[in-house]
């Protein structure tokens, strides 16, 4: 079985992503793994207090995570799988592929925003050869109407 690996994050192109993801892997039969990185700068350390930011960090991920979860259980039909890690998005990112060999395509939302950045891409982009599997990159502006007619 394929999978497909999609990046959750806080951006508004994530949805899309996800919603790509779900409808290729049910029209292929496989599957999707859902890919969350908590930035290491985000987790303060010192007095117990990493551990606390860090939980605090798996719930809100988890909850935004069930929120995608119930929509690809109920429409697509497809159980999605949650991976959580701490660091770098893109070095993660590549370690998950190389840890899975059925991940067989990275799904990417763009920013419509012309002066956005998305670091992950950039970073990816600029080794790409350490990924070793295809890059699918989603517009963030596509309407769920062409996203269900291109998958």
């Amino acid at each position: 079985m394929r999978k497909f690996l999609v990046i959750l994050d806080d951006s508004h192109e994530c949805l899309n992503a996800m919603r790509f993801a779900a409808m290729r892997a049910a029209n292929s039969g496989g599957g999707v793994v859902i890919l969350s990185v908590i930035p290491a700068e985000e987790i303060q350390h010192g007095f117990g207090v990493a551990d606390v930011m860090r939980a605090e960090a798996h719930e809100r991920i988890e909850a935004h995570y069930e929120v995608f979860a119930k929509w690809m259980r109920s429409r697509p039909k497809v159980e999605p799988e949650l991976i959580i890690r701490e660091g770098d998005p893109a070095e993660e990112l590549m370690k998950v592929v190389a840890e899975d060999p059925k991940i067989g395509i990275v799904v990417i939302g763009l920013s419509s925003e012309k002066s956005a950045q998305n670091p992950l891409l950039t970073r990816l982009l600029r080794d790409v050869t350490a990924l070793s599997c295809p890059i699918t990159l989603v517009p963030g502006d596509m309407s769920k109407e062409r996203l269900e007619a291109i998958t």
